[in-house]
């Protein structure tokens, strides 16, 4: 195994299988981003959402995907063109996996892609254990999703981070009030039908817990783009928290709790949670 591969394992506490799936994911990620970094991707995009949020500002639950926006909208892009650079890149570490466009039924502003690789193969890649590999069906691939959204909301901060391993590269993201906007516009508007996105109310409670301020005009700006009824560029944080104090009080917490149980490593941190608790976090809710 490549010993930066190793090095880059090494970080993570990896004890079942799932653990190691995922490890293997969060490395696969890390050389993305490198990749997307050195092609010069981060010129006129950005990195968000849950896993910019566990890289660079250490939340502590696995998040799966790779969201990425650019920073003037631009309808003609083409994210495709990245694809040859990131299975070059990945193949460089002993990855193989294949860069593909996800085909939407209709139109849509976010281009979202994965890469895929056997699971088994890179299971013996990195942890050489033959034991292991066998539980796993031949067939099962490992995927790791981003999205570029191209016509994304204005008012976002930005600001530049560097990362170490697999090399030293440079990134551009969403600052972290700008990051909150982003989580409050999905606790807020997310259609979570039966399936209550958990992931969304941990990491509200991370941000908070942080002392986090919120960009308000971006909030805004992105609850006026999804079509949010009631929405204005101009809801004051009173009006913000009354929208979340109703929203708290339709939650199934139950649900909510076992969407987010395979994330993380700390359950008990989900036994508070409640209609109560998450109302009267919010009155911690500041802007920036």
């Amino acid at each position: 195994m490549n010993n930066i591969i190793e090095q880059m394992l090494s970080q993570h506490k990896s004890v079942t299988l799932g653990d190691k799936k995922n490890s293997i994911k969060e490395v696969v990620q890390e050389i993305i981003l490198c990749g997307l970094s050195r092609a010069g991707f981060f010129q006129t995009a950005a990195f968000y959402g849950g896993t910019a949020l566990r890289i660079f500002h250490g939340l502590d639950r696995f998040s799966e995907d790779l969201d990425f926006s650019l920073m003037t909208p631009d309808l003609d892009y083409h994210f495709d063109r990245y694809f040859p650079i990131l299975e070059k890149e990945l193949n460089a570490y002993g990855f193989h996996f294949k860069a593909e466009a996800k085909v939407k039924a209709s139109h849509s502003d976010i281009q979202s892609a994965f890469v895929k690789g056997n699971t088994r193969e890179h299971i013996l890649l990195c942890y050489a254990d033959e034991n292991l590999a066998r539980t796993v069906v031949g067939s099962e691939l490992i995927k790791v999703k981003f999205e570029v959204d191209t016509t994304p909301p204005p008012f976002a901060g930005f600001e530049r981070q560097f990362r170490l391993l697999p090399i030293p590269y440079e990134i551009n993201l969403y600052d972290m009030p700008s990051l909150f906007a982003g989580k409050l516009h999905a606790v807020i508007c997310r259609a979570w039908k039966n399936r209550i996105k958990g992931r969304d109310l941990y990491d509200y409670v991370f941000y908070l817990s942080k002392g986090t301020p919120v960009n308000l005009k971006h909030l805004n700006a992105r609850l006026v783009d999804s079509g949010f009824e009631g929405a204005r560029n101009d809801l004051s944080l009173k009006e913000i928290k009354q929208i979340l104090f109703k929203r708290f009080e339709s939650i199934n917490y139950i649900q909510a709790k076992s969407d987010v149980l395979p994330f993380i490593r700390n359950p008990a941190s989900l036994n508070i949670w409640s209609k109560d608790f998450f109302q009267s976090i919010t009155n911690n809710l500041i802007e920036q």
